[in-house]
């Protein structure tokens, strides 16, 4: 199918112009286009972007989410499921199975901390998976017995259970935001997610998971990373702690870096300028939704360096904003207001445009443009640029084109 839309404004000019879309491109930009029997949009000057590209998301993770149980606010509430089989998320606390075999006795629970990284599982859960490996990330009570914590342990507990989360209602939710394309940063996915529109990148085996209660070597993450880049494969080495960072950026100016290396998360840096070279994908919203814990639970001395933004940016370091979810916001709006008004930290608000064009880079990490031959991945606002970033709201999106496809 074929489109004209007419009367837009582009980000990078106020002059209205006409879009013309064949197939999955835009074949044609330009001032009165002549109709060629397309179906005809009218933008009313409003602005026409490229659709944006959340860096940094667990897609089978943020699906299931939205059909488990939320323990944010504490684990009584696992007693009024009626599931057969219990999964959760959110939880603010690590027990072990014998608490929650109290909570819920008479049938597998599983719990996902608040972090992702690690699993609780009652004595139901636990003898499903029987006979349990012994690797590192299953913990043991002095008896060898396990406790029922699994650390980063996701891939062994993967496809065990039925298959959890819709992925359509996940994409209509993205598309509903104006996203038109994600990353995957799943440790090792190598099979593109389905049944949704986005266009999916993953960073499979080049995400570089660094376990922060068992770090590699140094000799050891630097035979990865290298063995990576023999390969001409830019590595997302997963950094949350000071000491991983300086780990990773010890590697990288051992062996040097790849255009397109990059740093996922970046939550405490304390040098900028040590980054400059690669890009750091953060997540502004942990700051907002965090703010109250941050501050009662990270080491006063790596608060002023927690996900920074500003002097990442003022370093001259390649800086894009994710969502991280399900372990952060997903509206990519929300995140916007939430690093131009950043409480913790104040001085690494960045402004609204800042993170809006950060969304506008494709899952190659390069900048895209409304202009002839560009894919035609397009989010149409319901108001002029300039207004709808004065007060970012995800209400602003009016249609969104996915390969040509209007898929809002």
């Amino acid at each position: 199918m074929s489109w004209l839309i007419r009367d837009v404004e582009l980000a990078d000019s106020t002059t209205a112009v006409d879009i013309r879309l064949e197939g999955d491109k835009i074949t044609e930009v330009g001032s009165a286009l002549p109709a060629r029997g397309e179906t005809e949009v009218d933008g009313h000057g409003a602005a026409l972007v490229p659709g944006l590209h959340d860096h940094h998301i667990h897609l089978r993770g943020a699906a299931a989410a939205r059909e488990s149980v939320d323990c944010t606010r504490g684990l009584e509430v696992l007693r009024g499921s009626r599931a057969a089989r219990i999964r959760a998320v959110g939880a603010g606390v690590s027990v072990d199975r014998h608490i929650l075999d109290h909570i819920v006795p008479d049938r597998p629970v599983r719990v996902q901390h608040r972090s992702g990284a690690l699993w609780m599982l009652n004595t139901a859960a636990l003898a499903e998976l029987e006979p349990l490996p012994h690797l590192p990330g299953v913990e043991r009570d002095s008896n060898g017995a396990p406790t029922g914590r699994l650390w980063r342990l996701d891939e062994l507990l993967r496809g065990t259970w039925p298959a959890r989360g819709d992925l359509r209602a996940l994409g209509q939710e993205l598309t509903g935001y104006g996203i038109t394309g994600v990353t995957d940063a799943t440790p090792g996915l190598t099979e593109t997610p389905r049944l949704l529109p986005q266009r999916v990148a993953l960073l499979g085996e080049r995400k570089l998971l660094l376990h922060d209660h068992d770090l590699p070597s140094y000799h050891d993450l630097l035979h990865r990373v290298h063995a990576l880049h023999r390969r001409g494969l830019p590595v997302a080495v997963h950094c949350v702690t000071r000491v991983s960072l300086l780990l990773t950026l010890a590697v990288f100016d051992e062996i040097g870096t790849l255009p397109g290396d990059r740093i996922e998360h970046g939550a405490v840096v304390p040098d900028p300028v040590a980054l400059r070279g690669l890009t750091v994908v953060t997540q502004p919203g942990f700051v907002a939704v965090n703010r109250e814990r941050y501050v009662t639970e990270v080491d006063p001395e790596d608060l002023p360096h927690l996900y920074p933004y500003a002097s990442l940016l003022a370093a001259g370091v390649h800086t894009l904003p994710s969502s991280d979810a399900p372990y952060g916001p997903l509206d990519p709006w929300a995140i916007m207001r939430a690093a131009s008004t950043r409480e913790l930290g104040p001085h690494e608000r960045v402004s609204v445009r800042t993170v809006f064009e950060g969304y506008l880079h494709d899952g190659s990490l390069q900048p895209r443009t409304v202009s002839a031959g560009a894919p035609a991945d397009l989010l149409l606002l319901g108001a002029p640029l300039g207004e709808a970033l004065d007060a970012p709201d995800p209400s602003l999106v009016r249609h969104v084109w996915i390969g040509g496809q209007r898929v809002c």
